[in-house]
């Protein structure tokens, strides 16, 4: 994963993903980022640009999901004084603004149909028009475009230009999400609990507790590396001691036994995709989430299920066993036990 100029990872599949993009660079043609939320795509972009012979010229980016459709085709072409209401001055759009240099439209699947017509043109002749305006302006731009949806599913139902899918896709590079890079979980996590231990100013980086690296393992990252970097600087700041390795890592930050209750009106209806994201979050990281139909040793499998909980307990309490004792409603010599059966002695972890 890049991070200021710099990219972090090891597994296969990343690693194609760049070379892929790095020879891309050189070529003066359209290319496509395709890759779930969070695993990089603006990056590969900035990467695109500053490999290419334009790299000294502007790198101009447009979320085309942050505006409304009402005012993308302006923001994108420009406008003339008097094009519409509150137009009272010309305005050059985002590929005058990319002349000679890079445009990175992000989220393109939601642009619309007359905005996608006119991003035809502007790609097939070089040419746009300002809205208000009966001239067209030459301009010199290379699009890069990212986005997280099935273009061609999209194409096929009419949703998207298949014409100006053609003329994007002559590269297509698509990043592997964060669950299928092997090795790079472990990694990109010291990369981004170093920073911020560095930022925190603490004298030495303690690492994680062993059960803590497993559970980044195991957990899915349906945010990816963004999610990934948030949750290891969220555990590195609240852990604030680097005498010992970080014992606790909480997934959800909305998990709280005060969290507030939707209101009654909302319950019944379907939960929204970031809430949903949350929910998968938060069920990977409780010590349930289990695969029942996989368990062949079922005591093996009582005793790790009793040691993930055991050790998220003791994490989250910071070892303070009296504390973790009353938070699992055993006594202190039945927690001391439990310690002893798992070898959870705090100098193992």
């Amino acid at each position: 994963m890049k991070l200021e100029s710099q990219f972090i990872g090891q597994s296969g599949a990343f690693l194609d993903a760049v070379e892929r993009a790095s020879r891309a660079a050189s070529m003066n043609r359209p290319v496509l980022v395709i890759g779930e939320r969070g695993t990089g795509k603006e990056l590969i972009a900035e990467r695109l640009h500053r490999l290419s012979s334009r790299w000294d010229e502007p790198l101009v980016t447009m979320n085309c999901a942050a505006l409304p459709e009402t005012l993308i085709e302006a923001e994108l072409f420009g406008h003339e004084a008097g094009a519409f209401t509150g137009a009272t001055k010309s305005r050059a759009g985002r590929f005058e603004e990319a002349d000679r240099g890079t445009l990175f439209l992000d989220e393109l699947g939601t642009l619309s149909m007359g905005a996608q017509e006119r991003l035809l043109r502007a790609v097939e002749y070089g040419e746009i028009t300002r809205i208000g305006a009966s001239r067209p302006i030459r301009v010199d731009v290379r699009i890069v475009a990212a986005t997280n949806d099935d273009l061609p599913a999209l194409a096929a139902s009419g949703e998207f230009r298949a014409d100006l899918l053609d003329r994007l896709s002559f590269e297509v590079i698509t990043l592997p999400p964060l669950r299928v890079r092997e090795g790079d979980i472990g990694v990109l996590a010291e990369y981004f609990g170093r920073r911020m231990a560095a930022e925190l100013d603490w004298e030495r980086w303690p690492g994680f507790a062993t059960h803590v690296k497993e559970a980044l393992e195991d957990h899915p990252w349906p945010g990816n590396v963004r999610e990934l970097r948030n949750v290891v600087e969220r555990a590195v700041y609240r852990w604030a001691a680097d005498d010992m390795p970080i014992a606790h890592v909480q997934f959800d930050p909305f998990d709280s036994p005060w969290r507030p209750r939707p209101p009654e009106h909302r319950r019944s209806r379907a939960p929204t995709p970031a809430a949903s994201s949350a929910a998968e979050s938060h069920a990977a990281a409780s010590p349930a989430s289990v695969n029942l139909d996989s368990i062949e040793d079922l005591r093996a499998a009582v005793d790790a299920h009793e040691r993930a909980i055991l050790a998220h307990a003791l994490g989250k309490h910071r070892w303070n066993q009296r504390q973790t004792a009353r938070a699992l409603g055993l006594s202190y010599d039945q927690l001391r036990h439990c310690i002893r059966k798992h070898g959870l002695m705090e100098g193992q972890e």
